[in-house]
């Protein structure tokens, strides 16, 4: 059973002192830092929060500015459309007649050098024949 006496009370009090002292060494500084920390988290939040509504605005307000720039970048196309088919026609004729003329120049210049070829090579033929010939019997003719 137990007995009431001077240690009951003893024990008593050392329980006392001991939270007394738990108290001001362990637990206040813990709910010190946790409130520190509860603090600091709901900081970030608020600025996370913050960074978010930035984002979103700058979000929109990039994607304002591209619409924009592609809608002047059509307009600026169009014009460029417009004052190329205007130019093309005369330019076409142009490069049409300076490449017939080129053609032609060329054609004459390939005929002249065939006709040149030609004579060259046909002069050449007795050599080009005694040539084959004895190459083919192997002896000179």
């Amino acid at each position: 059973m137990i007995t009431i006496d001077i240690t009951v009370i003893i024990q008593i009090i050392n329980i006392l002192i001991l939270i007394v002292v738990m108290n001001a060494v362990l637990y206040k500084p813990v709910r010190t830092v946790l409130t520190k920390r509860k603090e600091q988290l709901a900081e970030l939040a608020s600025s996370i929060e913050t960074f978010k509504k930035n984002a979103e605005l700058r979000k929109a307000e990039i994607s304002r500015k591209l619409n924009d720039a592609r809608s002047r970048a059509k307009e600026e196309i169009e014009k460029a459309r417009g004052a190329a088919q205007a130019s093309t026609a005369e330019s076409l004729a142009k490069v049409r007649q300076e490449a017939l003329t080129n053609k032609t120049a060329q054609l004459d210049e390939i005929q002249k050098q065939f006709t040149d070829a030609q004579q060259q090579l046909s002069g050449q033929i007795g050599s080009f024949a005694s040539d084959m010939a004895a190459k083919i019997l192997g002896r000179s003719i």
